[in-house]
């Protein structure tokens, strides 16, 4: 087989992100004629069908997992070694890409990024919010370098560089009656309170279900909703209660309007907040530095 150089992989991995052929061309500012054809002579070259093909689009065989795995080593590669030829020639400027939950924000910027550029003023950043899954997916296809989530699934692509316990809250007015009590169960809160929750996807919306689930109590919130900012003013509205974490309502704005219990459910007092990156790859060194700064510097991983 010969080796497959960048305009093969780069086509191939648009076929694979878009889904058909017809889209890889549009992203890529091409026919759809020309992507075909490197498609075919990857195929040829490799010796064995990459795509399974049918009138819903394009899915992968087992050689093609095995090239699109390959794709992504040599981007990363590549992305490696422009960054480490960049400081031979004393240039300075890196880009980290970041993607977390909506929750972490205010601490990465406030803890975290806040004293990074300070020591490291040249590097820039790329920072998108996302749910649990939409972390894992970035993160596990290489377009996020560093991923910060709630309680994600465990995902062999993915490794956690830091793991801090952060219980699963009650978040109610101040005053509420399940505030004041020893004990707050999850079947209570949502047997006796209208509420809030995040939308499917989310860390805390899979927790909720899993325990709902398994006491047999239905999931009917309120509201739904991707953002925890709605979340925070559903409760300060007097609307009804929510479940975040202690870390997600800790700004000054919330302080005096809220009040928030840890939840006694066992699985949802063992949740835990992560740090991710990619599983085998080897981080350029502006990734590997900020990583461990806001390993140590977050006030979601701090014990």
């Amino acid at each position: 087989m010969e080796t497959l150089d960048a305009k093969a992989l780069r086509m191939f991995t648009a076929v694979v992100r878009t889904g058909s052929i017809r889209s890889a061309a549009e992203h890529l500012h091409v026919a759809a004629s020309v992507v075909s054809r490197q498609i075919a002579e990857t195929e040829k070259n490799v010796g064995l069908p990459l795509f399974e093909r049918s009138s819903r689009g394009v899915g992968l065989t087992d050689a093609g997992r095995l090239v699109l795995e390959h794709a992504q080593r040599v981007i990363e590669d590549s992305n490696l070694l422009s960054e480490q030829l960049d400081q031979l020639r004393s240039v300075q400027q890196a880009r980290i890409r970041i993607c977390c939950g909506e929750g972490f924000l205010g601490d990465m910027i406030e803890h975290g990024l806040k004293s990074f550029v300070n020591i490291y003023p040249t590097v820039a950043y790329s920072l998108t919010l996302g749910s649990t899954d939409d972390v894992l997916d970035t993160v596990a296809n290489g377009d996020t370098d560093i991923g910060i989530a709630y309680n994600p699934v465990i995902d062999t692509r993915i490794r956690s560089l830091a793991i801090s316990r952060q219980p699963l809250c009650l978040v109610a007015p101040n005053g509420h009656a399940l505030l004041e009590r020893k004990t707050v169960l999850l079947r209570d809160c949502l047997a006796e309170c209208r509420y809030a929750l995040l939308s499917k996807g989310h860390g805390v919306t899979q927790l909720v279900g899993r325990v709902a689930a398994d006491c047999g109590v239905a999931v009917a919130p309120l509201v739904e909703t991707p953002s925890i900012d709605v979340l925070r003013r559903f409760v300060m509205a007097g609307l009804g209660v929510t479940f975040l974490p202690h870390f997600a309502v800790t700004t000054e704005l919330t302080r005096s309007a809220l009040g928030v219990v840890e939840l006694s459910d066992p699985l949802l007092s063992q949740a835990s907040a992560h740090l991710l990156v990619k599983s085998r790859r080897r981080l350029p060194a502006s990734v590997e530095r900020l990583a461990s700064h806001l390993a140590v510097e977050m006030a979601a991983f701090k014990l």
